[in-house]
Formats: C-alpha cells, sequence, structure tokens
C-alpha cells in the first residue's frame, strides 16, 4: 500500500512551537454532511480543485505527490544529461539513458528497425525444443511469456533463496478479461484484437499475417486464463508453494523443456524448484506442445513487440497507450516523453537516482523522527493485542513476538547498489534495457544457494509507496512518502497519527492480515496460531468481506471483499492502532480545537485527504477487477463505520446513512 515517515510532536515542542492544524479547509466540502459521504465531506473540496488532467485515469493526492516527486527527480536527472561525465560513471550512466529516451527523432526515424533482428531470430526457431531456449533469452532480456523463473526467499526456510515459478503471459493483465461474458470484458476483447492486429503491422508484418496473429494471441492466452488463479486465489501462500526435485517438475510437465529453459537463463544445477501455480504451468506446456511451432513464433514476436512499444517510435507508443491507456483504464492523452523517460532512469538505476533524491530533498532529521513514531505505534499495536478478547494467551505471546521482531527501514539503504557493471551506451533506447534488463537477470542469478540479504530494499527511496515484505518480517518506508499529505512537519499530532500514522499502522498490520498471520516472526510459512483463535479470526474477518462484497462501486459492479481482505484489515488496524497512539501521545498535553476542528475531527479528515482523488468510470471496473486495494472512495467510507472512535468524533448517529449498527462492525487488531 502505502506509507511512511512521521513523527511524534514532544509534549514540550507543541508547548514551544505553534504547530498547524495541518487540514487544509479549501480541500473540505463542508455542503456535504459527514454522516452521509464522509469522502466527500473531506475531500470534496480537493476533487473539485483538482480535476482528472488528461493523463491520467485516476488522480488523487497520492498521485499528487508522486507527481512532484517526479518533477523534483527530473531536475537531477536532466542536471546530469546536460553535462559531460566520466564514461562508466553513475553520473554518464544516468545521463545517457536519459538522452536516449528523451531522443523522440531517432526513435522515430528507426520506426521498427530496432525490433528487426530480434523478431527474425524468433521467425528462425523451427523445433519444439528450440522453443524453451527462446522462452529463457527472452525472459532474461525482459520479454515474459508463459511462466517465470525468479529467484527469492523459500517461504518454509526464510532464510534462504530458492529458484521458483510464477504464472504470466496474459497480455491483458487480468483473466476475466478473456473470459467474463459482460459488456466490458466484450468491449476490451474486441479492442484487443485491433490493438494485436495494428501491432503487428507497425512491426512489418502484411495484413493477412497481422489478422491471423491477433487471433492467434486471443486463442493463446484465452487457454492460458482458463487455467489461471483468480487475484484472489494467488492470496494463499499455502497454494503458491509447491516445492519440488526437478524430477518431479519434470514428472508434472513432462513436455516442457525444462533443460534448456533454464540453460538458456544460465541457471545450473537446479536441484529443486517451488512451482507457484502448477496448473497454469501445466495449461502452458499443453500449448506449446499442441500449437505449431510457426504459430508460437508468431505468438512470441507479439510479445516482443508489445514489450518493446513504449522504446520504438511514436507509433509504436501511442497505439500501445490507445489501448492500455485509453481503452482499459480511460486516460485521454499519453504522458509527456520527459515522464516517461524519468520513470525509465528512475527503474532502470533506481537506487543511484534515490541516492541523488534523498542527498536534496530528505531531510536528515525526518529519519530519526520516524524511528520514533515507528516505536509509538509498534507499541499501540502490542497494547491492542495484548487487550485482544477474541485471542487466547499463547497466541498473543507468538503475536508480541513477531511484533517485536519487525525490521524496519525507513528513508533509505544502508548500503546503496553498485551499478559498475551496468553498461549504458548512445545507441538505442531497446539495446540500453536489453542490457539494463541482462544486469538485473545476473544479480537475481547470484542469489541462487545463498543466504536472503534482509538489508536489500524493494522499492527505490523516491518511491510514493511502502510495503510489508512476510519472509523477512519488514516494514519499509521509503524518503518519496515522508511528505504532505502524508506527513506535515507542522502540523500537530492529530494529523500526523492520522495521515503517515495510519499508514505506517497499515503496514505493520499487513504481518498480521489474513495473508500476513501465516507467516511466523522468523517469515516462514507456519502455522503459529490455536485452532480456536484462527477460527475466531476468520469470524471477524468475513464481517469485513460482507460488507465490501455489499458495496456497489459502479451500477451493477460490487467491490470484491475477498480480494481486498488483506488490504481492508490493514486500513482497519492502522486506524485503531493510530488512534490508540494518537490519544495516548497527547494524554498529557491535550490539543486544543483548530480551525473549528477538535483533534480527534483533524485525525481522520487527515485520514480521508491521503485518498482524495477523482477517477475514471473504466479505471473503477479496471481496478475492482486487478487491484487488492478498495477504491479510495471505499477505503474512507468503507473503513470508517466499523472504527468507534469515529462516531464519537463526528457525531454519527443511527440516522445517518454511513450509520453501522454495533454488532456489524468488526474488530480484529
Amino acid at each position: 500500500m502505502a506509507a511512511l515517515c512521521l513523527m511524534t510532536m514532544a509534549c514540550q515542542n507543541e508547548k514551544a512551537v505553534e504547530t498547524t492544524a495541518g487540514i487544509r479547509t479549501e480541500n473540505l466540502d463542508t455542503t456535504a454532511v459527514a454522516g452521509t459521504d464522509f469522502y466527500q465531506y473531506a475531500c470534496g473540496g480537493w476533487m473539485k480543485n483538482n480535476p482528472l488532467p488528461a493523463e491520467f485515469s485516476r488522480f488523487g493526492s497520492f498521485d499528487k505527490l508522486a507527481e512532484d516527486n517526479r518533477a523534483q527527480i527530473q531536475g537531477l536527472i536532466e542536471e546530469l544529461a546536460a553535462q559531460e561525465s566520466a564514461p562508466g560513471s553513475v553520473a554518464q550512466k544516468i545521463g545517457t539513458l536519459y538522452r536516449v529516451a528523451m531522443d523522440s527523432v531517432k526513435l522515430n526515424k528507426d520506426g521498427a528497425a530496432p525490433l528487426k533482428e530480434r523478431l527474425q531470430q524468433i521467425a528462425s526457431v523451427k523445433e519444439e525444443k528450440d522453443l524453451y531456449y527462446l522462452l529463457g533469452e527472452m525472459q532474461k532480456r525482459g520479454v515474459g511469456a508463459y511462466v517465470a523463473v525468479y529467484v527469492g526467499a523459500d517461504e518454509k526456510n526464510s532464510s534462504m533463496n530458492a529458484v521458483q515459478t510464477y504464472q504470466i503471459g496474459l497480455s491483458m493483465g487480468e483473466r476475466d478479461y478473456y473470459l467474463e461474458d459482460t459488456e466490458n470484458s466484450k468491449r476490451i476483447r474486441t479492442a484487443f484484437l485491433s490493438h494485436v492486429e495494428k501491432m503487428y503491422k507497425l512491426a512489418g508484418m502484411d495484413d493477412a499475417t497481422a489478422k491471423r496473429g491477433a487471433a492467434l494471441v486471443m486463442d493463446i492466452e484465452t487457454r492460458l486464463a482458463k487455467a489461471y488463479r483468480s487475484r484472489t486465489e494467488l492470496r494463499d501462500p499455502h497454494a503458491n508453494y509447491n516445492k519440488m526435485t526437478m524430477d518431479e517438475a519434470k514428472a508434472l510437465c513432462p513436455t516442457f523443456g525444462w533443460d534448456a529453459f533454464l540453460a538458456a537463463m544460465d541457471f545450473k544445477d537446479v536441484k529443486e524448484i517451488i512451482i507457484g501455480q502448477p496448473a497454469s504451468l501445466q495449461a502452458a506446456a499443453e500449448i506449446l506442445h499442441t500449437t505449431p511451432v510457426a504459430d508460437q513464433t508468431l505468438y512470441l514476436q507479439w510479445k516482443t513487440i508489445s514489450y518493446a512499444a513504449s522504446m520504438l517510435s511514436d507509433e509504436f507508443a501511442e497505439e500501445n497507450f490507445n489501448f492500455f491507456g485509453r481503452t482499459m483504464r480511460g486516460a485521454q492523452q499519453m504522458q509527456p516523453r520527459w515522464k516517461r523517460a524519468v520513470a525509465v532512469v528512475s527503474g532502470s538505476l533506481g537506487e543511484a537516482v534515490g541516492q541523488m533524491y534523498v542527498e536534496k530533498y530528505f531531510p536528515a532529521e525526518a529519519k530519526e523522527r520516524m524511528i520514533t513514531l515507528v516505536r509509538n505505534l509498534q507499541e499501540s499495536l502490542g497494547d491492542r493485542i495484548q487487550a485482544l478478547e477474541w485471542m487466547g494467551d499463547s497466541t498473543k505471546v507468538k503475536a508480541l513476538e513477531k511484533l517485536a521482531t519487525f525490521h524496519v527501514k525507513i528513508g533509505y539503504p544502508d548500503k546503496w547498489k553498485d551499478y559498475s557493471t551496468l553498461d549504458i551506451k548512445d545507441d538505442s533506447f531497446i539495446a540500453n534495457m536489453e542490457r539494463a534488463n541482462l544486469w538485473s537477470h545476473a544479480e537475481m542469478l547470484d542469489k541462487v544457494g545463498k543466504p536472503v540479504d534482509k538489508e536489500e530494499w524493494h522499492m527505490t527511496p523516491q518511491t510514493v509507496n511502502a510495503y510489508y515484505n512476510p519472509t523477512t518480517n519488514e516494514i519499509c518506508f521509503p524518503a518519496g512518502i515522508l511528505q504532505y499529505p502524508f506527513f506535515d512537519m507542522n502540523a500537530d499530532d492529530a494529523f500526523n497519527y492520522g495521515a503517515i500514522g495510519v499508514v505506517i499502522g497499515h503496514e505493520m498490520t499487513h504481518g498480521f492480515d489474513d495473508q500476513g498471520r501465516k507467516y511466523d516472526k522468523d517469515g516462514n510459512l507456519k502455522d503459529w496460531w490455536t485452532e480456536q483463535d484462527a477460527k475466531n479470526f476468520d469470524e471477524r474477518a468475513k464481517v469485513m468481506i460482507d460488507f465490501f462484497d455489499k458495496i456497489e462501486v459502479a451500477p451493477g459492479v460490487n467491490a470484491n471483499g475477498q480480494m481486498t481482505l488483506g488490504e481492508n484489515i490493514a486500513d482497519h488496524g492502522g486506524l485503531q492502532i493510530a488512534y490508540q497512539a494518537f490519544k495516548k501521545a497527547t494524554a498529557q498535553n491535550p490539543l486544543n480545537e483548530k480551525d473549528g476542528f477538535t483533534p480527534e475531527q483533524r485525525f481522520f479528515l487527515a485520514y480521508a485527504n491521503v485518498w482524495a482523488g477523482n477517477i475514471r468510470p473504466e479505471e473503477i471496473l479496471n481496478r475492482t477487477k486487478t487491484d487488492v486495494h478498495s477504491l479510495g472512495k471505499w477505503r474512507v467510507n468503507g473503513a470508517l463505520p466499523h472504527i468507534n472512535a469515529w462516531y464519537e468524533a463526528f457525531g454519527i448517529t443511527e440516522n445517518d446513512p454511513m450509520f453501522l449498527p454495533q454488532a456489524e462492525r468488526t474488530v480484529i487488531w
């Protein structure tokens, strides 16, 4: 989800320094009634004053912060791009990659030419056995099809890395788009066929080949989709853990060319592998075995074209946007090239860019203040665990042990990545991205058979987000998110606990949501609950599932309470934990009313403002299928009816539409 920096204004500082309310009244819509639509009440002004930009399918206060960060990063990158730097230096690599990505004149002149050699190589494959070497080569260079192999923590031996697989390959991302009989899914399938055909033609295929290719892509990926686990099913970590010897993997998929596939990716002497989704792998093996090789190569050419679209001429990039941005998500305009170029550099040389970012924009004192806040939130969660009536003592002991061993990462890594072996040249955009992918692949290969590096970061410092990682039992808050609307150095505790405090509590709660609770303090997938406590948890989670299932997000379309359960539990826990910590922090020196709002009201307004935003109808439908987070509106209007303190703060009664009887509210953490 997202999370990050905050601090607790010490009582003496509250006295010495006049803090603000933090709440910007222009973001409110006080014509709305808090108990009727709190989201409109708290965020209506922001939504009115920040209409959707044409390039966005959703734009909220969260996105605005990311845009502000991107502008800062642009300044840093363009400074390097404008100067001559020593060959092989980080500055040279950042500057060159940005210039290459920005050179629309060269990209438009080259057209499909940078693809020619790669497409010819694919077409040259004539035997089924050679397809597997091709698939491995493609993955190594960043083009995924059928199945991905990666190296990550063994979830039942979390201190060690293991070779694993994961289902990939659906161009539209979500299986429902291939299988559902709704008008929206049928509309998108029709547009997808047209899109694939156009992309083939742009790559130099004749009309007949392009038409045949589009039908082939739809057929193959529909067959894959039927075997795919849904996003809800993917949330079951036990189902995704299928460890077997290579002999067992070969018996599972007898026709799958494991040896060539792994050899192409430079995996050596693999003894065991964790198969994430066996059924989808079996379906891939069946398709590869039964589909003529000539059809397979045409399909894999599509995967290559689609991957490369954003790195080719404007024709490719615009057609790619027309389908994925406009048709699927409702965006009206492609992002300007500089934004796309910044994203590329920040993705390929992320920690190098991050190092520059924190040096200039992350205050030295922020990290310490964040540490203080995290400590306060941990204490609050510990108090809440001890007070739980539904959990037995033995499970509480284990939960408190897990909480006490949280590994906390704030701001930026202690050790930065070394990019000295990554070669960035002034040749072509695609060539540079291939080299970057090969570099990342080599970095991954180096982990095989080695202990997990618990100091590695899985987000760059400039990212406006946060995460919890169950296998390392860590919470991570990059520097990028430690700014308004999450944190305001000048605001009081009511604002900061309501904003960044809830986000921190959210990430902590992920360690105890329906997925996170299945991992122990050491990050192993291991049951540490009594049977009765697990039953009590599931009963309370079911209340939340049913509540969100009833929410109509669009006419005839309901939210998916099961798919979003983990994030909804985390929002709920974050609110409960942060509110308790806020009340404790201000108990000795209570805050005063400011700008017409009590401290308690400002806490909930700050929380709601984090999720202020506008969204297009197409994106509502897309996110309801694909996003494990509830829509912004429902992270407010769906979460708050379960929080008793919210009712008290705003005087919500049974006469208000948002009122939920006490018996229908859930309390988990």
